[in-house]
């Protein structure tokens, strides 16, 4: 990843898709920019020194100016898209969230050759976090998701590990000798002898006629950081009951918005940190409704307008949906990596029936303790059966996997 560059300038239309999405890519790389609605008095006076009409969106970095901007071209012009370095890795990791950062940083360190595959930037679900109170190290008021994930990035970069951003792997098999032959987005090709699966989720889609037709256009998936400095003094809504969820609705109250929260069980406490639901509670613009669902959105004039909560339509400018996701399973069927019921990839003493191995396990051992169905690929983090969906917890899975991958190494560089 590049480094952190000077504040941006951003000119463009709030409520077009395409323009939030390089917004949303530039909140969730961690990287400052100031945003200009097209048509205001501040929008015209950059465009009048670009010489007035230009292409939207517009990012002006320093004596730079990119047109008609898109996240590729961005990235791209910022060298933040490269090419593997070499042909064989140790370890392949798949997926920059927590616990991929935190493998890549502790195999790097040891030595391995490493490289992290990523489809988007890094950061997974905790690139969308508003901000992290409860990891260690961070005693002042916590840290920013994306910021973190920045750190975690740039670190494991420091070490050695190569990081492919913006190329998801579309495709995998065994290598001819040993080990995995990745495919990914770009048209690589990686082989690695070890690989760590911590692909992350998606986030859950809310089933409400509608919704998707006003994607970016004031309903959006996740906290919304982006927003949320937009939203003073308006009506919100956020639906969700966890942790991003809390953080959201603070992040935004404490911007000024007045906040509607939608939670359909009976208690914040079931799914939220503690320190989280006392400062709900006593936020006077937070306004939690329990027991409730969003049954129906509103369009005004090809934007969002107003809600159903509980059978009672209300203002609202913005809908945020943190309801949570589904593991980013679909490809272990066909590689015959088991999962359970719900998607999410089963590993290591759970793969064992009543304390025997997997029929069709080839080995004289048991799984390791994040090894899958499939010797010699783990997974870790939110991916991962009995996980615990914090962002502490995936990283002392992928620091795990590490030490994992080493034994799985000696015992292929013993066969």
């Amino acid at each position: 990843m590049s480094p952190v560059r000077p504040t941006l300038q951003v000119i463009g239309r709030r409520l077009d898709p395409g323009d939030y999405a390089l917004r949303d890519f530039l909140t969730r790389a961690a990287q400052p920019y100031e945003f200009h609605e097209a048509g205001s008095a501040a929008a015209e006076r950059l465009l009048a020194g670009l010489g007035g009409a230009a292409q939207l969106p517009v990012v002006i970095d320093g004596d730079t100016v990119h047109q008609a901007a898109t996240i590729e071209g961005l990235a791209e012009a910022w060298k933040g898209i490269t090419a593997p370095k070499v042909g064989r890795y140790d370890l392949a990791i798949v997926g920059a969230g927590p616990a991929g950062l935190a493998a890549a940083v502790y195999a790097a360190s040891d030595g391995l050759s490493t490289v992290v595959l990523e489809r988007e930037v890094p950061g997974g679900q905790a690139g969308f976090t508003s901000k992290i109170e409860n990891f260690f190290g961070f005693p002042d008021g916590g840290i920013g998701g994306a910021e973190l994930m920045r750190r975690a990035a740039r670190q494991a970069e420091t070490f050695g590990a190569d990081l492919l951003l913006l190329n998801g792997v579309v495709g995998h098999a065994p290598a001819p000798d040993r080990g995995i032959v990745i495919h990914t987005a770009r048209g690589d090709e990686v082989t690695a002898d070890i690989l760590l699966a911590s692909p992350g989720m998606e986030w859950r889609r809310l089933a409400v006629d509608g919704v998707e037709d006003l994607l970016g256009r004031g309903v959006y998936y996740g906290a919304g950081r982006s927003e949320a400095g937009d939203c003073l003094g308006d009506e919100v809504v956020v639906i969700g009951a966890g942790n991003s969820a809390g953080q959201a609705v603070m992040n935004l109250g404490d911007a000024g918005a007045r906040v509607t929260m939608v939670v359909r069980g009976d208690s914040l406490a079931k799914s939220m940190s503690a320190y989280l639901v006392r400062r709900i509670e006593q936020h006077p613009l937070i306004d939690v409704r329990l027991g409730c669902e969003v049954t129906a959105v509103h369009e005004d004039d090809g934007q969002l307008g107003a809600v159903t909560v509980g059978g009672e339509t209300q203002p609202a400018r913005a809908l945020f949906i943190c309801i949570g996701g589904q593991p980013r399973t679909a490809w272990t069927a066909a590689k015959g990596v088991r999962t359970d019921d719900r998607g999410y990839i089963v590993t290591g003493p759970d793969l064992l029936d009543h304390g025997k191995r997997p029929a069709d396990w080839p080995l004289d051992r048991d799984p390791l303790a994040l090894e899958t169905s499939v010797p010699g690929l783990f997974a870790a983090g939110d991916v991962r059966h009995g996980s615990t969906k914090r962002v502490a917890g995936a990283v002392g899975e992928g620091s795990m996997a590490v030490v994992l991958a080493h034994r799985r190494l000696q015992e292929l560089e013993a066969a």
